[in-house]
């Protein structure tokens, strides 16, 4: 049988296929077997093991050549359904010709095996199932049903995963036509073996009965499948852990295209679109290129995975970068690098699929979903038509003759809240070269952007559809260089652009009233600022030089200096946008990383701020730019810590109290306490005051030293060694641990490993030693997913943990030893090169050390236990977990409570840290391995380069 002549003809463009499977060799082998006279279950046996020796033999030489010798994913997919098609040519003669043998066969017996799905396509990634349809003329006979079961039985014996199904003709399409999914299945199918002619007449009928029949009821169906795909991973092309097949801008979404145009325009390839004026000769190249990538990188997941794999996690992002020839480059890992060209390569995909859409709206007359009501009775506004619910321009030539239209449609569509048709965009997408420096300085076009940023309309949909145009990153080269960019961590969850946008969107919410409960602080200043236009272009440009080499706070107040005059700021709002994007973590840092109960802190605080309008400005930026990090990053905690520092800065601006003096203050605080014990003797309270000293009084609101004045007179009273006070904190949404013992060398230490222990994590911690020896400390909580610490067996599980270990009965490094190997692989991946920072100009009375480590179980008592040997007393400590990465900062003394400024000390200090945060998932690689390493990435690079340079040739000859 001739194969060449059949659908199969396609994979004869698999080279060296006899190295791969030789089945003529294995055909003769198989004859020897079954002439030898060996018992059947014997030779079946025999059969197996040489057609599993052969597929395993197989399936190597593929990934041989596609992870040694740079094959590209869509010859290896190729491949592999070649060495498929093969064993089962094999199987099927075997089978029918010698273990169930007709040498005459009726018409009822008549058989014919076909691929369907992707495999019918040609296309079988290395985990993917295997989809056959096992054709019948009109009935299943005894025979037929014999030989399909041996089949099946010697393929999943092989291992492989089969999708199956075994219909004649008729019924194949009869519920084609009643259901899509087959329909779409048979939409593929490939002849693999058996009766020729009976699958060309199902061929043949399914040309003539199905295929291009109500074409808007199958496209509906294809895309309706599509959106509710994409919400089920995920609504953007931009999640950080995509699923490459079925995520928004992956595989799948070209296969859809694909269907769609093999269905309603009856071709059997995308570049036979071209003859239809669907696509241009350039979009078909995107759409080549797009799948090209992505069946790369879907081969290399599934080899590195060793399955089925489809989702590119985090711990296989850094493998397959390296695997894929990426390098670092100008400030950005090779794995941002990877990750930026699949992001722009899912763009493209959806590009491909709004100019798809719109040609068959054009040509098909598919029309909106969605309908609204027309504008009054206009059909037509800002120089464009109005088709129901979207603005539509009446041509190309509406953007070549004004470009300024490329920006004013979407400003207009954003005005009177209407879409835009797919086909304008398409108009769009194909003029983008239009948006010169010329019209970078048209003072019209640059209003009309900066009035849709900052648009009461809300511009976070507009701006996305700027940015899915390709109008964001080309009229704002600077943003157009985030576009894609990956931030590699766990703490952010989107790409810069989406980041940027989303955060918009926040800041937009906050001016609507519409987050008054979760941020009221943010949400009443900002009727106040001066500028709204300062405000967004702050948050449009605080990260707009992510990914360049040097900070980017002060890289991006540059851009910010040359952009926006020629937004139309006047040079006040210009100075102020610079100065935000140049400060816009500085909030944060010194809300989460430093003492703001420090005088210090707070002066030096509102020294860089200076007005009280750059203030609220800050407050504003920082909170939106957190919330739009990703779910989970922005908590009652920090909300209240940047909410004290907002006033207690406000106040020092407006020259409040922390201009009085320091004893004026202890007082005042005393005092409120004299006020509050209504039910304790004068002596008595005289006798407490006395225990605190002026750090104790000057670090706690009232209510805490009411609360913790009780608590020191009951453990008295009762004689007790040990108190441990739990209540939960419900401005911070945190639980507040309470620690009253007496005080000794590496208290801290073994407090924070008995928490570690018990499965809290320590958000902030407030050391005291009061004059009668005994140590008050101060332990914000939470659990594991940021939730409090409240139930009682959870607190009772705390006190006793805190107990044991202060009792000797626990040591908490053997304890957390036991669970290093529960840390997710996930984390494990990241690398966090361990820091240490000392700062002695930070607090007036106290030597500021910042840690910096990947996090780990365990971390925080490691590094306090150092400094506990070091002979370090511990004042307070801020904890600050961003993802893998930990920021913890400490205020310390030395045993005599001075300032630590010895040089050797403070040496020995820094290794002493950098010794107890390095991480035991971070050892040094052996030369060899990273000189056979560097030797795969230099091969893998010089592929792909020859690969890219023979794909241009290809496309120059055809030109």
């Amino acid at each position: 049988m001739d194969v060449s002549l059949l659908d199969s003809a396609q994979l004869k463009e698999v080279k060296g296929r006899r190295a791969i499977i030789n089945r003529a060799v294995l055909e003769t082998r198989l004859k020897e077997i079954y002439e030898s006279g060996l018992p059947a279950g014997e030779a079946r046996a025999q059969v197996l093991s040489l057609l599993r020796g052969s597929l395993d033999q197989g399936r190597g030489e593929v990934r041989r050549r596609f992870l040694e010798e740079g094959e590209t994913g869509h010859a290896t997919v190729r491949a592999n359904c070649f060495l498929i098609d093969q064993l089962l040519r094999l199987l099927y003669d075997h089978v029918t010709q010698r273990l169930y043998p007709l040498p005459n066969p009726s018409a009822g017996e008549r058989l014919a095996l076909i691929a369907t799905g992707g495999y019918g396509r040609g296309e079988l990634a290395p985990g993917s199932d295997i989809d056959l349809l096992f054709l019948y003329s009109y009935k299943l006979t005894a025979r037929t049903e014999q030989v399909i079961e041996e089949l099946l039985y010697f393929l999943w014996d092989l291992g492989l995963k089969v999708g199956q199904a075994a219909r004649s003709v008729d019924d194949s399409l009869r519920q084609a036509r009643a259901d899509l999914t087959i329909r779409t299945t048979l939409l593929e199918m490939r002849y693999l073996w058996g009766d020729q002619d009976l699958y060309k007449e199902l061929k043949t009928r399914y040309q003539g009965e199905i295929r291009g029949k109500d074409p808007a009821r199958f496209i509906e169906a294809k895309l309706g499948e599509r959106d509710q795909r994409h919400k089920k991973h995920g609504s953007s092309r931009y999640i950080l852990e995509p699923n490459i097949k079925d995520g928004k801008g992956g595989l799948r979404d070209l296969h859809t295209l694909f269907w769609i145009a093999k269905d309603v325009y009856r071709v059997d390839e995308i570049p036979s679109l071209i003859d239809k004026g669907v696509f241009t000769r350039a979009e078909v190249r995107s759409f080549e290129k797009a799948q090209e990538f992505l069946w790369t990188l879907r081969c290399q997941l599934h080899y590195q995975t060793g399955r089925a794999e489809e989702r590119l996690t985090f711990d296989f992002q850094t493998i397959i970068a390296e695997a894929m020839g990426y390098v670092a480059h100008a400030g950005t890992q090779a794995v941002e690098r990877l990750m930026k060209h699949y992001f722009l390569v899912a763009k493209d995909v959806g590009d491909l699929t709004r100019i798809f859409c719109a040609a068959l709206e054009a040509q098909h007359n598919r029309r909106s979903r969605f309908r609204l009501l027309p504008l009054g009775r206009r059909r037509s506004v800002g120089g464009f038509t109005i088709d129901g619910d979207r603005l539509s321009a009446a041509g190309p030539e509406t953007f070549i003759k004004d470009p300024c239209n490329l920006l004013r449609i979407f400003h207009v569509a954003q005005q009177h809240d209407l879409d835009i048709h797919p086909q304008t965009l398409h108009w769009v997408t194909r003029n983008l070269k239009l948006i010169d420096r010329d019209l970078r300085k048209d003072p019209e076009a640059n209003g009309l952007f900066l009035e849709m940023l900052t648009s009461k309309k809300g511009p976070e949909t507009t701006l996305r559809r700027l940015n899915e145009a390709g109008v964001f990153g080309r009229f704002v080269p600077d943003f157009g260089r985030v576009v894609a960019q990956m931030q590699y961590n766990m703490y952010h969850h989107y790409t810069v652009d989406e980041h940027t946008i989303f955060a918009i969107g926040i800041l937009h919410a906050v001016e609507q009233g519409h987050l008054k409960e979760e941020v009221p602080i943010a949400s009443e200043v900002i009727h106040k600022v001066l500028s709204r236009r300062v405000l967004y272009c702050a948050v449009l440009l605080h990260d707009i030089a992510k990914g360049r080499p040097g900070d980017h706070s002060e890289l991006g107040a540059e851009v910010a200096l040359k952009l926006c005059p020629r937004l139309g700021l006047n040079e006040e709002e210009t100075e102020t946008v610079a100065w935000l994007v140049r400060w816009h973590l500085l909030m944060s840092e010194t809300a989460f990383r430093r003492d703001i109960s420090d005088a210090k802190t707070i002066r030096d605080f509102a020294d860089q701020v200076q007005s009280l309008e750059r203030l609220r400005l800050l407050l504003i930026l920082t909170v939106v730019d957190i919330r739009a990090v990703g779910p989970g990053t922005w908590t009652a905690w920090k909300a209240a810590l940047l909410r004290d520092l907002y006033w207690l800065t406000e106040e020092v601006l407006a020259g409040g109290f922390l201009t009085e003096g320091r004893e004026a203050r202890i007082e005042v605080a005393q005092q409120a306490l004299r006020e509050g014990l209504t039910d304790w003797e004068p002596a008595e309270i005289e006798k407490h005051l006395r225990r605190g000293y002026p750090s104790y009084w000057l670090s706690c609101d009232t209510s805490t030293h009411l609360h913790h004045a009780r608590l020191v007179r009951e453990a008295e009273q009762f004689g007790r060694p040990l108190t441990v006070d739990t209540r939960i904190d419900r401005y911070r949404e945190t639980t507040e641990v309470t620690v009253y013992t007496a005080d000794h060398p590496g208290l801290f230490s073994r407090i924070a490993g008995a928490m570690a222990v018990a499965g809290a994590s320590i958000e902030a911690a407030r050391i005291f030693t009061l004059s009668n020896g005994m140590a008050l400390d101060i332990f914000w909580i939470h659990g594991a997913n940021g939730e409090p610490f409240e139930r009682p067996d959870q607190r009772a599980r705390l006190s006793a943990a805190i107990e044991r270990s202060l009792g000797g009965k626990m040591r908490p490094l053997t304890e957390l030893k036991k669970r290093q190997s529960v840390l997710p692989s996930r984390l494990k991946v990241f690398k966090v090169r361990p820091r240490v920072l000392i700062d002695n100009g930070a607090s007036a009375g106290h030597t500021v050390v910042e840690i910096n480590g990947r996090d780990r179980p365990g971390l925080l008592f490691q590094v306090t236990l150092a400094l506990s040997k070091l002979g370090l007393v511990i004042h307070s400590a801020l904890i600050s977990t961003y993802g893998e990465s930990v920021v913890d900062a400490f205020y310390l003394r030395d045993a005599l409570g001075s300032k630590i400024t010895d040089e050797t000390r403070l040496k020995r200090i820094r290794e002493k840290l950098l010794e107890a945060l390095q991480d035991p998932d971070c050892k040094p690689e052996p030369p060899r391995k990273v000189a056979a390493r560097r030797k795969r990435r230099a091969a893998a690079t010089a592929n792909r380069k020859a690969v890219e340079d023979m794909k241009l040739e290809k496309a120059k000859e055809s030109e």
